[in-house]
């Protein structure tokens, strides 16, 4: 941990894998290697690079963007629960709601789709009488 402006740091790999972003601490530097997150709007490319509560951070993950702002730095990279409560969501809520109604989209309406057992006894049974 380094004291550089009198607040306590931590690496960012080693934050973004105790927060439980990322698998491993290796794929972590990789990944903060690769230039694709921002801490403070500026673009970071060395794992080594010091983060405190109060940063926020901007990364691609998946098919998402990520908007992080750091509550907390962690002793030990604990369960999923203790891990949420290291960072602030700043993803807008308007997004959360969006992601949700395609998925609620993706359901089928009743009677379209494949038949149900009771409509295949019907159909079963207008062939039969033939």
């Amino acid at each position: 941990m380094g004291e550089v402006t009198g607040l306590p740091g931590q690496r960012i790999d080693r934050w973004l894998w105790q927060a439980r972003f990322l698998k491993s601490r290796s794929l972590a530097s990789g990944f903060v290697e690769t230039g694709k997150l921002r801490v403070n709007g500026e673009r970071i490319a060395k794992a080594s690079r010091l983060v405190r509560p109060g940063d926020i951070l901007t990364f691609p993950l998946g098919p998402h963007i990520r908007v992080v702002k750091i509550v907390a730095l962690p002793v030990r990279r604990g369960p999923a629960p203790e891990a949420r409560a290291l960072y602030e969501d700043l993803d807008p809520p308007a997004a959360v709601a969006a992601r949700s109604e395609e998925a609620r989209s993706a359901d089928r309406e009743p009677g379209t789709g494949r038949p149900t057992k009771k409509d295949r006894r019907a159909i079963d049974a207008l062939k039969n009488e033939g």
